[in-house]
């Protein structure tokens, strides 16, 4: 992948490994530079659960470079012994994994505990990061990556810089990146104050935020699909499309995460990010070059022409939902407000579905329906786009006056497909209509490994390439965009009187079909709109 604002050594920081793709010459950009990643929050579950999985895996594949060391830290009193065993645990959790290889892999695992509010544990932390370059000649290049509670964000930047250890040198090795996870902020307010106070220490291009859901091969799909095919980039304009509808739905409840989900809930948790992005990609304009930061310019750009909420009338835009008691798989499973950690009273909203437009020349009327909840009937992310009904029937006398649209779906989980629904005659003597499907799976003819969207994300970090990352413009900007409404939802005396409650296992609140009046909103997967059981807890 290109790069254009790149930190100090990035450009070199590549090398290239050829696909067996027959009869074409495309290349993986892979990370040259040594490295230390270090993970402030090795002892928790994303670490265990994701990065160090992924990291075994790039290092299977022969991804990372040599040399490289991966340094945990801790509030937990390990040693590099500790560490080493809990992570073998945490891979083989994923799947076997090969003896000599993880011996291998493990020589480079080293452990170090942090108090992340006490500057001397940084200045400790300093210490044995030099001691290790000097030992294993990984040159001082650097990732931190914050795998910690937002509200661990700035203390930990304010550590790393006290202790000497967010700046670059000027040689072009040495090279320092800083990685955190959403959210960024829970307002707009709070995302401005969390960026001036990791800009004290960093700067922009040391900054990577992660949003994993980019990453994934089929979304990053959806930009190749749109911009290199001539058949389907002239229609995709209000002209030809009736409307999109971008779903990210989930069967899992809140599990361990009420603490977290207690105070962001789905408009925090998903839209601010994952289903922006989504958005973004869907109605984006294409960059002049496929670069990172013409990339982000044109995200941003639909993020800014997101179309004001009517505050007086949300409910026209907006259903929030919390899941009730219901089944799942033939099992009976317990209401949000059932579940340990959550408030007996809870009204924080585990589904949501939006409708928005975006106020520009391409889009111009055609609403985006976005939803996405927990505990819904199935796992299912997607994008649908349903084109408009042909303006009249010519077949009208032999078929009836409605021909069913045309519809694009672009899906993410638990298939990664694209999928075009036409109609056609059916065969026999009579002209009868069937709609047919024209299925392409991504996996197929495929060439070299796919990687995970964290694996991916990783490697980025490497190589400097900031194009699935967010930039702070962008962050802003989504906030701008959802703050008003957060602010109304919370507001005290009104908090919770707009949620609707539904069943797990079931699509939502039955007031959807109320938001979704205004057009036939449905996807190949989805009964959106279909009437629902009312579960009031």
């Amino acid at each position: 992948m290109n790069t254009q604002t790149q930190p100090p050594g990035a450009r070199a920081s590549t090398r290239s490994v050829p696909s067996q793709s027959p009869g074409e010459f495309c290349s993986t950009e892979l990370p040259r530079d040594p490295c230390s990643i270090i993970i402030l929050g090795a002892t928790g579950d994303l670490t265990a659960r994701k990065l160090l999985p992924a990291l075994y895996d790039l290092f299977r594949l022969d991804f990372l470079p040599d040399p490289f060391l991966i340094v945990g830290c801790g509030r937990t009193s390990w040693d590099d012994e500790t560490f080493r065993h809990r992570m073998r645990a945490a891979v083989e959790n994923k799947g076997p994994l090969d003896g000599r290889k993880w011996e291998r892999f493990a020589s480079r695992l080293f452990y170090q505990p942090v108090d992340y509010r006490l500057p001397e544990s940084f200045a400790r932390l300093a210490h044995a990061l030099r001691e290790l370059d000097r030992r294993h000649g990984t040159g001082g290049n650097r990732i931190f990556y914050v795998a910690l509670p937002p509200g661990l964000y700035l203390p930990v930047a304010s550590g790393i810089g006290a202790a000497g250890l967010a700046a670059e040198r000027e040689n072009g090795n040495g090279w320092i990146r800083f990685v955190v996870e959403k959210p960024f902020g829970r307002d707009l307010a709070s995302a401005e104050a969390l960026d001036r106070g990791l800009h004290v220490h960093f700067k922009e291009r040391q900054i990577f935020r992660i949003d994993h859901y980019l990453a994934k091969e089929t979304v990053q799909n959806v930009l190749v699909f749109r911009f290199a095919n001539a058949i389907f980039e002239p229609i995709w304009n209000r002209r030809y499309i009736d409307h999109v509808v971008i779903t990210a739905a989930e069967t899992l409840g809140v599990e361990h995460r009420a603490g977290y989900y207690e105070q962001a809930g789905v408009l925090r948790d998903m839209f601010q990010n994952h289903m922006m992005q989504l958005l973004a990609l869907t109605a984006m304009e294409p960059p002049s070059i496929f670069e990172p930061d013409r990339v982000r310019d044109e995200r941003g750009k639909v993020f800014r022409s997101l179309r004001p909420f009517d505050i007086g009338s949300l409910d026209r835009h907006l259903v929030l939902g919390q899941y009730a008691a219901g089944g799942l798989a033939g099992r009976p499973v317990p209401g949000y407000r059932q579940e340990p950690g959550v408030a007996p009273d809870s009204v924080v909203p585990t589904f949501a579905m939006m409708k928005t437009y975006v106020e520009n020349w391409r889009w111009q009327g055609v609403p985006f329906y976005l939803a996405s909840g927990k505990r819904l009937a199935r796992k299912i992310t997607e994008i649908a786009i349903q084109f408009k009904a042909v303006p009249l029937s010519m077949f009208r006398h032999s078929l009836g006056a409605h021909i069913p649209p045309n519809r694009l779906t672009l899906s993410v989980y638990p298939e990664e497909r694209i999928t075009l629904t036409f109609q056609t005659k059916d065969p026999g003597a009579r002209v009868c209509l069937r709609s047919v499907t024209m299925d392409f799976n991504y996996q197929q003819n495929g060439h070299g490994p796919v990687l995970d969207a964290y694996e991916k994300v990783l490697l980025d970090c490497m190589t400097g390439d900031q194009m699935l990352f967010w930039r702070q413009d962008g962050v802003e900007a989504c906030w701008a965009y959802l703050t008003p409404i957060l602010e109304r939802c919370e507001a005290c005396g009104d908090r919770g009187n707009g949620l609707h409650f539904y069943a797990a296992g079931s699509w939502g609140p039955e007031v959807l079909q109320d938001l979704l009046s205004e057009r036939s909103v449905h996807t190949n997967q989805i009964p959106w709109g279909t009437p629902q059981r009312k579960d009031i807890p």
